[in-house]
């Protein structure tokens, strides 16, 4: 009766290990997986830093809209208004976004187009 099970439970092992290895996630996949990680972690480092480097520009603006408000006693009408004193010129916003600034709440945020 052991033998039996031994035998059963031996089958079952071996039947479960097989199978179509082209299925994601399988050995086949995952060797081409590790040849392009380098290529994709560039690319997932590279979409952070534009981010990054994007949320730091928002918040700067920000900042510059409260100095505004400070000096000159009311928030700007839109950041044109801001640009030879407070901002310089225009930060550049990275493709597919643009600055939008909320008059309601004088805040700024780089939304998709």
């Amino acid at each position: 009766m052991k033998a039996n099970f031994l035998v059963l439970a031996a089958a079952s092992i071996f039947l479960a290990g097989c199978g179509d290895s082209s299925k994601p996630g399988t050995a086949a996949n995952e060797a081409s997986n590790v040849v392009t990680a380098p290529l994709t972690y560039i690319g997932a480092v590279g979409r952070a830093k534009k981010f990054a480097e994007n949320q730091i520009d928002v918040s700067y603006i920000n900042e510059d809209i409260q100095m505004f408000n400070a000096s000159e006693g009311r928030y700007p009408k839109d950041l044109q208004e801001m640009i030879p004193t407070y901002l310089g010129k225009m930060p550049v916003v990275p493709q597919g976004y643009k600055l939008d600034y909320d008059t309601n709440t004088h805040t700024v945020k780089a939304v998709k187009q």
